[in-house]
């Protein structure tokens, strides 16, 4: 088998890539190999920090085909009609763990998706559940590092993720679902995706709706026992990608449908004003009863990446990035999201992190964006300012030039905690597990619970019995099977 000839990173022909240059057999080395010198510089430098959160990933490469007419809701061409496909790339992740971490550790799942439209990427970056645990962003860093490690032990804590979760009752509904059979998916292929945010759709007109994304696996719903995640984590850690990357290659290609729930402003204020909850709260769901699901797409993948650190671990996501169309909402979490995600890309990975293949756009690209670090694409003799007059200048509105949404209220810190109902869905999803799923999620809290300090236990318990006193009750008769005393 033939092999292409070796050569520095500046095309140069290598003569010996297996001797260092030295004065003598038994050296010492002489500074002018350069090879020697280049190869140790970028061994040095291969790796780019990894993402403070949703570290441990893995990628794939598919399309997603309009199946249902919703043009009359939004007019993003990328569902121009049915038939329409749009290339698509998806990266799951853990959340919490590093990048070395197993892949069945309890922990939501990243569902992060771009779709390469020919008016731009649009980014659609959620998790595998519809819900999160706080609903404002000035929470977010304080939330992510009781997740990590105890700054003094280095070490993962109990006592830190329940003396947050204990003082942010908002926090209870994305708990139940963390510690239930859901928190250890089984692979990737095997679970569902939500854009879990609030977004907006907008049509010809200038009108918009708000929506809720849904992605519904053709594969089905598989979880893993608490006790066969450890067991893999210990004997193949990597089992989500390995299993992903598998599929993908024997031509069992993973499918999702894609649906929606679709709401006026008028239609949420009226649900807001009989249930009490905020429907731009990530914390709340839009219940099925009340808004429907309906049918949009299909999601596939069947293509895994060439390198992995070129095409997933350099993938830069942002929910910034929409396209004509399509739009935000006011979801606090959202909001700060939009700044966050971006700035964490500059970090990352650079300031033309959208010149690399996997974040470039498939369209055409004209702004007075220059220089800086790997300028791969960088206008050429184009001019890099812009002038009042130039084409497109006078547009009116958000960055698509859709109609202004009007804002109003006095500028202030508002807290809600302790005013709004952070209950009843906990409860609601309680209350829909069968016997042994409630065992199980009763099991799973009581593990980590045992180890916890008695004030955040007592103030943890109190959430339970006010979602529903049958799960306070089952905590506390887990908590007694493995010998912790509780009243």
């Amino acid at each position: 088998m033939s092999q292409s000839r070796l050569t520095t990173a500046s095309g140069i022909p290598l003569a010996d890539n297996q001797n260092s240059l030295s004065a003598g057999p038994r050296g010492p080395l002489l500074l002018q190999d350069f090879h020697l010198i280049e190869k140790l510089q970028h061994f040095n430098r291969e790796r780019i920090p990894e993402r403070v959160v949703h570290a441990k990933g893995s990628g794939a490469y598919g399309s997603f085909t309009v199946t249902h007419d919703i043009t009359g809701l939004t007019k993003a061409k990328l569902f121009s009609h049915v038939g329409k496909q749009t290339p698509v790339f998806l990266r799951f992740s853990t959340v919490g763990g590093e990048k070395g971490s197993a892949d069945t550790e309890r922990d939501p799942r990243g569902f992060a998706l771009r779709f390469y439209t020919e008016e731009g990427n649009w980014d659609l970056v959620g998790n595998n559940t519809p819900v999160f645990f706080i609903k404002d962003p000035i929470n977010f860093p304080d939330f992510i590092h009781t997740q990590k490690r105890d700054p003094q032990t280095n070490l993962k804590s109990a006592n830190m993720m329940f003396d947050f979760w204990s003082n942010a009752p908002e926090s209870l509904h994305q708990v139940t679902i963390l510690f239930s059979d859901r928190g250890t998916p089984d692979g990737y292929r095997h679970m569902d995706g939500f854009g879990s945010h609030t977004y907006s759709l907008i049509d010809e007109q200038g009108e918009r709706v708000y929506v809720k994304w849904h992605f519904k696996t053709r594969q089905g719903i598989k979880n893993l026992s608490a006790l066969d995640a450890t067991r893999i984590a210990g004997s193949d850690p990597d089992h989500a990608q390995r299993d992903l990357f598998n599929a993908i290659a024997a031509n069992d290609f993973p499918q999702w449908d894609v649906q929606v729930q679709v709401a006026t402003i008028q239609e949420l204020e009226a649900w807001s004003a009989r249930t009490g909850w905020n429907p731009f709260d990530l914390t709340k769901v839009w219940p099925h009863g009340d808004f429907p699901v309906q049918p949009v797409g299909v999601l596939e993948l069947n293509r895994n990446p060439q390198n992995y650190h070129a095409e997933v671990e350099q993938a830069a996501f942002s929910p910034a990035n929409v396209v004509p169309g399509l739009g935000y909402s006011p979801d606090k979490m959202l909001q700060g999201r939009l700044f966050g995600y971006h700035d964490a890309q500059l970090y990352r990975v650079g300031t033309n992190h959208q010149h690399l293949p996997v974040n470039a756009p498939r369209c055409p690209v004209h702004n007075h964006q220059r220089d800086g670090a790997m300028a791969i694409a960088n206008g050429g003799s184009a001019r890099n300012y812009h002038t009042l007059n130039s084409v497109g200048a006078g547009a009116t509105g958000m960055g698509h030039g859709e109609r202004e949404l009007g804002l109003e209220g006095d500028a202030g810190r508002f807290d809600f905690r302790g005013q709004e109902d952070d209950y009843t869905q906990a409860g609601n999803l309680f209350r829909l597990m069968d016997t042994q799923a409630r065992q199980n999620l009763c099991d799973n809290l009581a593990g980590p619970l045992s180890q916890v300090d008695e004030d955040i236990l007592q103030r943890q318990l109190r959430h339970f019995d006010l979602a529903d006193r049958a799960y306070g009750a089952g905590v506390r008769a887990s908590l007694k099977a493995l010998g912790r005393n509780v009243d």
